[in-house]
């Protein structure tokens, strides 16, 4: 999937999944340029050395990137959205870690946050014929806590809910057993199972994300601050791991409540335009005997030998 869309006036979207497997490389270090200038305006000071911004092709072969720029090209804002395979029984698990996002500045009040949080979960959920995908959110910053609580179904942790299920157990196990690297914790790093607390977690990459109590931004919800507080310990730097699902309720939350109403036409036509994409190409490929696509050979004429 590279699929573009306008966001207002003076912006555009584009989505890129997985790059590392199409881009060339000139391509690919023009987009890494643009991630790390976005994060030299984030960062008072250091540097992050994983993931995206370590400009490895193989980093980027499992990652969907998604970039906010102005018209005229300068980045503004990105997330970088992770997959991670998990193996489970009966068969494996895909799990979208909505990872990592950075805005300039000076975009803040922009109103960034249904693009970069939730839009990529969108047009995959639908372009996967609307079926439930499960999230992943690694995250000390109660904003975003509470962002991914409204936004997803069957989330845990989350203030007053009901309660973790097995599945919950065994996909954080997973997780943070064969994963850590997407979200920069180191291995010396804890896991509280009870809690889903990271504990000692900006040991692996991550380091210059650390933020203090008085730093991190709070939820206009004090329920989900007041969590924060209490089950995160920030001098010491903990993170909860929280785990959701992209389904059907969560849209309708989605595009009624996140996304403004004067976008929701293009986030509609977008998300079709992926989806005819999925159902036309297959057909497409089909139909064309003369070439190779993929695994698909072209058909074998008479005069062969």
């Amino acid at each position: 999937m590279d699929v573009s869309m306008r966001n207002g006036r003076d912006r555009v979207v584009r989505i890129m999944e997985r790059p590392g497997r199409w881009m060339s490389d000139g391509e690919l270090a023009d987009l890494t340029a643009d991630l790390r200038s976005i994060a030299a305006k984030t960062l008072d000071e250091g540097s992050l050395t994983y993931g995206v911004f370590a400009g490895d092709r193989d980093r980027l072969r499992d990652t969907i990137v998604t970039l906010v720029a102005t018209r005229d090209g300068t980045p503004i804002a990105f997330n970088a959205l992770a997959v991670m395979t998990l193996d489970t029984q009966p068969e494996p698990v895909d799990v979208l870690h909505l990872g990592l996002v950075m805005v300039d500045p000076d975009q803040r009040s922009g109103g960034l946050s249904w693009v970069l949080y939730g839009l990529t979960c969108f047009l995959l959920f639908m372009r996967n014929q609307c079926r439930p995908l499960w999230i992943s959110n690694v995250t000390q910053v109660p904003a975003v806590v509470g962002m991914v609580s409204e936004m997803f179904s069957d989330v845990w942790p989350r203030p007053n809910a009901d309660r973790r299920t097995l599945t919950h157990v065994l996909m954080a196990r997973r997780v943070m057993g064969g994963h850590r690297h997407v979200f920069g914790v180191g291995s010396d790093a804890g896991f509280d199972e009870s809690r889903f607390v990271i504990t000692n977690a900006y040991t692996g990459g991550s380091d210059d994300l650390k933020k203090t109590w008085a730093d991190a931004p709070k939820h206009r919800d004090p329920s989900f601050n007041d969590f924060c507080e209490l089950e995160l310990d920030y001098a010491r730097g903990d993170d909860v791991l929280q785990l959701g699902r992209m389904d059907m309720p969560a849209i309708r939350r989605y595009l009624t409540r996140e996304v403004p109403r004067n976008a929701v036409f293009g986030v509609l036509s977008t998300a079709l335009y992926v989806m005819m994409r999925r159902l036309v190409l297959p057909l497409i490929y089909w139909s064309d005997g003369s070439r190779q696509y993929s695994i698909l050979r072209p058909a074998r004429r008479d005069n062969d030998v």
